[in-house]
């Protein structure tokens, strides 16, 4: 018989099942779908809490999602070793693990999985981390029992959608093109009114306004995972070596670049 509570890391990590059949019809196209194995069944969702308390917060420039080496590398280290572990077990099955770049909706995952609940501002949120977590998924064709889950919502106070600096949260969830964490990612020059919002909320790469002010983000606990903390700078500036893996390095750096200028 399954045993969740005898995966690998799940001592440290929040973690949850849930039917694969629940999130199917509601996949994301991306070039990762044709690693969903065949005949899959059942989905694993892992929980990776980046929040490292204040201290590590000082002169912060970026998002905190931002502050470590890129989670995608973190992350990924995490899912293949318990997807390996699994795979010892089950020799039969296929383990195929994502992170961001996932044709799951990790959302809906986390909230079936009963590891979260769905906040105001389309994040999901832990109970024990709050919304500071990545998101992984182990997709497999194991069968794995697990409770027939309702998506739950967080308390809904609105203090999320009021505070938002360029009011991109609606009752429909987020408009994309007004979030700042979006606008601070555009190539290109940007719009005065896009810059004077970077210029405000002091962050060139990214947003956390939304989580900073949820009341279901005031209590969390700190990070469980090593790795987070010793790779934590966080500020960004100009001589950086942007050869390092981190968040933002995916995008070329005259963007973050253009945004400090914006700042300076």
């Amino acid at each position: 018989m399954f045993d969740i509570k005898k995966l690998l890391y799940y001592d440290i990590l929040p973690m949850g099942v849930c039917s694969f059949s629940k999130l199917q019809n509601n996949l994301i196209s991306c070039r990762a779908l044709e690693r969903v194995p065949e005949n899959a069944k059942s989905v694993i969702v892992v929980l990776f809490p980046y929040y490292l308390g204040d201290e590590y917060y000082k002169n912060l420039n970026i998002s905190k999602y931002a502050v470590s080496e890129d989670y995608h590398v973190i992350c990924g280290k995490y899912l293949n070793e318990i997807a390996i572990s699994l795979k010892e077990s089950y020799p039969d099955n296929d383990f195929q693990c994502f992170c961001d770049n996932s044709p799951v909706n990790e959302v809906m995952a986390g909230c079936l999985s009963g590891v979260g609940v769905r906040g105001e501002n389309s994040l999901l949120i832990n109970e024990k981390y709050g919304s500071f977590c990545f998101v992984g998924e182990i997709v497999t064709d194991l069968e794995i029992p697990c409770e027939d889950r309702e998506i739950k919502s967080c308390k809904k106070c609105g203090l999320c959608k009021r505070k938002c600096i360029n009011q991109a949260i609606t009752t429909d969830g987020v408009e994309k093109e007004k979030c700042l964490s979006e606008i601070t990612q555009k190539k290109g020059e940007l719009t005065e009114s896009e810059a004077k919002l970077i210029k405000k909320s002091g962050c060139i790469w990214g947003c956390d306004i939304c989580q900073n002010v949820c009341p279901m983000n005031s209590c969390i606990e700190v990070s469980p995972v090593k790795e987070f903390y010793e790779t934590a700078k966080s500020t960004y500036d100009s001589d950086e070596d942007y050869n390092k893996s981190r968040a933002y390095s995916w995008r070329k750096r005259d963007v973050i670049n253009r945004n400090l200028k914006i700042m300076l």
